[in-house]
């Protein structure tokens, strides 16, 4: 298994190299916080390339965002969550064995067709279940990745006009 801290370090000189305005980069990554937490796992690329797009958001930092929150060690979490919310808001009584079995299709890697055909077999009253406790779930963290991804990049454009300066 891989290092956790090579992964982090992995991910933050991605997100320095990154150019542009610090809140269309901040933009981006909140975006990508949110999809990446939102039980939409065979979807999230085309939810974060089309809502960064909406919102005039770097697609880029909104990728790197949701590969950085939504990955095997998450996935059970956010679901679980996703379910007990989702559950609590809607009043519904959902199994949580059939959105486990769900998940279990969904990283499976036996790819898109099969993630679609076993979200598809939950119905809708499933789906409504979770996309809704998934998106309080991800609200906070969207939240708080905007404004800590806000300093981040406004710091890192002072530290290259700094730099440029000193050149």
């Amino acid at each position: 298994m891989n290092d956790p801290r090579r992964i982090i370090r992995s991910y933050y000189l991605r997100f320095i190299c990154l150019q542009g305005d610090p809140e269309f980069l901040a933009r981006g990554t909140a975006i990508g916080v949110f999809i990446g937490i939102t039980p939409t796992i065979p979807l999230h690329t085309v939810l974060v390339i089309i809502i960064s797009y909406i919102f005039r958001a770097s697609k880029i930092a909104a990728l790197l965002g949701s590969f950085a929150v939504s990955n095997p060690i998450t996935f059970f979490f956010q679901y679980y969550f996703s379910w007990r919310l989702g559950t609590w808001l809607t009043g519904k009584d959902l199994s949580w064995d059939q959105i486990s079995a769900v998940l279990e299709t969904l990283t499976s890697h036996l790819g898109f067709k099969a993630g679609m055909s076993a979200l598809a077999g939950l119905g809708w009253d499933t789906i409504v279940v979770m996309v809704l406790g998934g998106c309080v779930l991800a609200f906070p963290f969207a939240l708080l990745s905007y404004i800590l991804s806000l300093r981040f990049f406004s710091m890192v454009r002072k530290r290259r006009k700094k730099r440029d300066l000193n050149s």
